[in-house]
């Protein structure tokens, strides 16, 4: 059995993306279980969604030092859902600070050593300029989907079924945006 954590903040597409994952888990003839939770994402609040795959699965909840893999929309949530990661996972993560609400209001400061404390807790840390990948296709908002391309590529996931299954269930008008940004994804080498 394995697990992925996706975190990230309200209104970046983790939704979209844990969904699209499960679709394409469960074409690929496993059993998934998803759970998801997102309170104030609306607010720009964190958002999580874990998911587990495998011959037979009775929880989608993630285990402490247990999950294979982390895909973190922003660099805080990457820091904030490691506690997840197994000790041979991987964890990818946007290269993007989106300031919560304590330090956008001026009452916090953000981490200025994100990055270094991600390196020096996970063993595979890729970071990954997605948001910035997203924007020069034109449209940030496909960030989501890069990120997924680089998630894909470390799975043992034919390249065609992410394909179609994107072609299936983005919206017509966004398909093409989509499929570059998942190829972009898939391409990125850190």
């Amino acid at each position: 059995m394995k697990s992925i954590v996706i975190g990230g903040v309200g209104g970046q597409g983790v939704l979209t993306a844990s969904d699209l994952l499960s679709d394409v888990l469960m074409a690929a003839g496993y059993d998934v279980k998803k759970s998801e939770v997102h309170g104030m994402s609306q607010r720009g609040g964190d958002v999580i969604s874990t998911i587990k795959y495998g011959e037979e699965v009775f929880s989608p909840l993630p285990n402490l030092n247990g999950t294979d893999y982390i895909l973190s929309f922003e660099l805080l949530e990457g820091l904030r859902n490691l506690k997840y990661l197994a000790e041979d996972g991987v964890i990818m993560v946007n290269d993007y600070v989106w300031e919560p609400l304590p330090v956008a209001a001026g009452l916090d400061e953000y981490p200025g050593d994100v990055k270094e404390r991600l390196q020096q807790n996970a063993a595979r840390l890729v970071i990954i300029p997605a948001s910035q990948i997203a924007s020069g296709l034109g449209n940030i908002r496909a960030t989501n989907i890069v990120l997924i391309g680089v998630l894909a590529r470390n799975m043992d996931i034919d390249r065609s079924l992410w394909l179609e299954m994107i072609k299936k269930k983005i919206p017509p008008r966004f398909i093409d945006l989509n499929l570059k940004a998942f190829e972009k994804g898939w391409g990125f080498s850190a």
